[in-house]
């Protein structure tokens, strides 16, 4: 896991609790300093997810067997796209985790 400013320091965000939150290298990657993106559906430009101050559960389901993170809203698909929440690399290690009964996690 890494740091990721929630609002990026680039577009004048600060390094305080409210602002930071953990995140996967590869999302936060592909994150970079984007702070909206576009629901693929759509077409709209939406914000991204914000963790402190937007439930999960409202923007996000897990797929039947758990290994995609599928979008609720277009908040949530242009967030899932922007980061590549589901790329190959992570719906294979996904698998494996729950294989292992690691995931999915227990969202509230």
């Amino acid at each position: 896991m890494s740091f990721d400013h929630i609002h990026p320091q680039s577009k004048g965000g600060n390094t305080s609790f409210e602002n930071v939150c953990l995140a996967c290298r590869s999302c936060n990657e592909y994150k970079s300093d984007l702070t909206e993106a576009q629901d693929p559906l759509t077409g709209e430009i939406v914000p991204l997810f914000n963790p402190r101050a937007q439930q999960w559960s409202e923007y996000f389901a897990w797929s039947l067997d758990a290994t995609r993170v599928e979008g609720q809203t277009p908040v949530g698909r242009a967030m899932i796209a922007a980061l590549r929440m589901n790329n190959p690399v992570i719906l294979a290690t996904r698998s494996r985790w729950v294989i292992s009964g690691w995931h999915p996690p227990t969202i509230q």
